[in-house]
């Protein structure tokens, strides 16, 4: 136990007092706590964030859920091609397959709209710590807890923003029930693709290579980012004009080589590095493993949709990427969680936490019953595991109910103040309402739908005694349960049952038929499915305040006990990681050198499947590696990522440009809930087969000269 007890203590990241390690996506209001010069950068932490004046976080961008920067000085950005790719579906049709073909406008004219894609700018933020805690302070349970922590996050968002017209606010917990920040937001709404490659070059490997390495893929694309006229964020419109940044980065065409420093700045999605056993326990027993085989079913049915029918398989694909992306990560974390035996090191660290908190009265008086009662949630939270789940994963599977329950909420909060409705059914969130729908309805096939709705509805079924859903079983009954979900799903899917977007638009636009929707058995489903999720929602309110408290309190006493304290789990918020660029042994045996080239490109190319690339690019790169070019397709290095980093820079010591990233090592996949430098990679496209790309395969080189490249 007290080898242990050293190890975790060495192996601890500190925040303040920082060891400098390699591990850590700091928030860049914290720069200033690090020491750069140790970690081998030639920036000051005021020419990376300089709130106020012009830093590297001013290029920085939200690309829809993955990361981006501006390249240029009329708006063009950097990202990767699978975080375009829901856009580039969009717009395709089996006359213009820009899926498979890519695109590539040679004038401004030609840029076309990247439905549902928006660009986000941080423009500032502020400590509200003080301002949340102290508004729950007078809460009597944990749900009401919860509540008056969304009241004033939500106050703090709206005088934020009536006294800065023009931005979005957000509050972002930093640490649950301890701190909070309130970010300051620029969004632009009209974003419209410049360049995509071939999905041979931007998807080369697939699912097979999928957070594997070495990786030979090309994912990266081009978009660029339009205002109005005015110089303000607009909607779409022929009239609008490209953004002009206050800061664009400089690429470096040279790249970088094995040992080089990087680092990064983007917006990781989240992280679990401070969630106690039970949390990991329930991942790695339960979410990860339902959630994924419900996933592989999904994906399944709609590839065999989609085999022989063009039009479907490009109506399918962006959700069929999304899902199989989801899915190989929590295998990944599955096997990394087993591997590691991650649960049993968290649980030896909080026994030996509770020894120590035991040791003193004073710890014990007011700590003592912390890691108990989290383990006493979470056995609440367990006992409703399985229908829990199933209601978690309902509206996302169901495209047709999720209209249901939107419509049945709006009718809810038509008469309630704005201020006081959810946040995504205020005036201003009604309009990604309509959008979202819109998009969602485009890319429905209803064979698709009508067997999810099956599932949907037969899993219920088999949920365990204790944990039935009385809205289902009302319907169905015990009898061969099968035949009567066919039953019910035909009566569902009857044209007098039909749901649809505009349904939606007409109650947000007040044009809708009321009557017309009143007796739709959609509607009834859902309603019936809510009524009996109501007070279960309660409950997991309680569950949630308890928690938000009790991880508070959590990570004090772990802090006192390693006498530092934590970098905080990612949100999404701006962060900044470094580290070099690296090889890594991935087994007994391996060892995985860190830059892969286009001879490589060669060796994995075939006529068809994951590897498919089309003769006249084959015989491209094949003349190019002839020629004893040594083009560099993609880098590895030890930087700290996770989901939402898709898209960031990656940049050498000067600040400079040198790659983007766009996945980790499948061995990578657990660093949301540790890192390691043992295995933690990360993996990104070289800035020079970006270049070439763009200018021997799209034949963009008008692009190089806006990046300033000769």
């Amino acid at each position: 136990m007290k080898k242990l007890l050293i190890l975790l203590i060495l192996t601890s990241i500190t925040f303040s007092g920082f060891s400098f390690a390699e591990e850590g996506m700091y928030p860049v209001s914290d720069l200033k706590k690090l020491d750069l010069k140790k970690t081998g950068i030639k920036l000051t932490a005021k020419e990376i964030y300089n709130p106020g004046g012009v830093g590297l976080t001013d290029a920085l961008v939200g690309v829809g859920g993955c990361s981006g920067a501006f390249i240029s000085g009329d708006g063009l950005i950097l990202t990767n091609h699978h975080c375009a790719f829901s856009a580039v579906q969009a717009a395709s049709s089996t006359e213009h397959d820009y899926i498979t073909d890519g695109f590539i406008a040679t004038g401004r004219e030609q840029e076309i709209e990247a439905k549902g894609l928006t660009v986000r700018i941080t423009v500032g933020s502020r400590d509200v710590s003080k301002e949340i805690l102290k508004a729950a302070d007078g809460a009597v349970s944990p749900a009401e807890r919860n509540k008056l922590i969304a009241k004033a996050s939500a106050d703090l968002v709206k005088a934020e923003e009536a006294a800065n017209p023009g931005i979005k606010a957000e509050v972002s917990e930093m640490f649950a029930g301890k701190s909070y920040l309130l970010f300051k937001y620029q969004t632009i709404r009209d974003v419209r693709l410049v360049y995509v490659p071939p999905r041979s070059i931007g998807e080369f490997g697939g699912e097979s290579d999928n957070w594997v390495w070495p990786r030979h893929t090309g994912d990266f694309s081009f978009v660029r980012a339009y205002v109005g006229k005015n110089g303000e964020p607009a909607a779409y419109s022929p009239e609008n004009v490209p953004f002009h940044p206050k800061k664009v980065l400089k690429i470096n065409p040279d790249g970088v080589k094995d040992g080089d420093f990087v680092f990064i700045l983007g917006y990781p999605g989240r992280t679990f590095r401070h969630q106690p056993a039970d949390f990991m326990a329930m991942q790695e027993e339960f979410d990860l493993p339902v959630i994924s085989s419900l996933y592989d079913w999904q994906i399944r049915k709609m590839e065999e949709a989609g085999k022989n029918n063009p039009a479907v398989a490009i109506k399918l694909a962006a959700r069929i990427k999304s899902l199989a992306n989801v899915t190989k990560n929590f295998k990944g974390k599955i096997k990394g969680l087993t591997r590691l035996g991650l649960t049993q090191q968290r649980l030896n660290e909080e026994n030996a936490l509770q020894s120590w908190i035991n040791e003193n009265p004073g710890r014990k008086a007011k700590y003592g019953e912390v890691i108990p009662q989290i383990r006493q949630v979470y056995g609440e939270m367990k006992a409703e595991g399985n229908r829990n789940l199933w209601y978690r994963e309902l509206y996302r599977t169901s495209g047709f109910l999720n209209f249901a329950r939107i419509l049945n909420d709006l009718k809810k909060y038509e008469s309630v103040a704005d201020s006081l409705r959810p946040t995504a059914y205020r005036k201003a969130g009604l309009i990604a309402i309509k959008s979202t729908s819109a998009r969602t309805e485009s890319n429905m096939h209803l064979p698709i739908e009508r067997e999810f709705m099956k599932k949907v509805l037969l899993d219920a079924a088999n949920l365990p005694a204790g944990q039935r859903v009385d809205a289902v079983d009302s319907r169905i009954g015990n009898s061969n349960p099968e035949m009567i979900v066919d039953s019910l799903v035909s009566v569902l899917f009857s044209e007098e049952n039909r749901l649809t977007a505009d349904m939606i638009a007409g109650l947000i636009d007040q044009t809708g038929d009321k009557k017309e929707l009143s007796s739709n058995l959609w509607l009834q489903l859902a309603g019936d499915i809510e009524k009996q999720f109501a007070p279960i929602a309660e409950r997991r309110n309680n569950w949630t305040g308890t928690l938000n408290k009790l991880m508070a309190d959590y990570v004090d006493i772990k802090e006192q006990w390693k006498g530092a304290g934590f970098i905080p789990d990612a949100n999404s918020t701006l962060r900044f990681t470094y580290g070099r660029v690296k090889g890594y042994q991935p087994f007994d045996g391996a060892w995985y050198s860190p830059v892969t080239s286009i001879a490589g490109v060669l060796e994995k190319a075939t006529d068809e499947g994951d590897y498919f690339m089309e003769k006249r690019l084959q015989t491209i790169y094949t003349q190019t590696v002839k020629s004893g070019k040594k083009l560099p397709v993609a880098v590895l290095y030890n930087t700290d990522t996770t989901g939402g980093n898709s898209g960031s820079p990656v940049m050498n010591a000067k600040g400079e440009l040198v790659a983007v990233n766009f996945d980790r090592s499948f061995e990578a996949t657990v660093n949301d809930y540790n890192w390691s430098e043992s295995y933690s990679r990360s993996m990104g496209v070289d800035i020079r087969y970006i270049l070439w790309v763009t200018k021997e395969i799209g034949g963009a080189g008008y692009l190089l000269k806006e990046m300033g490249i000769n």
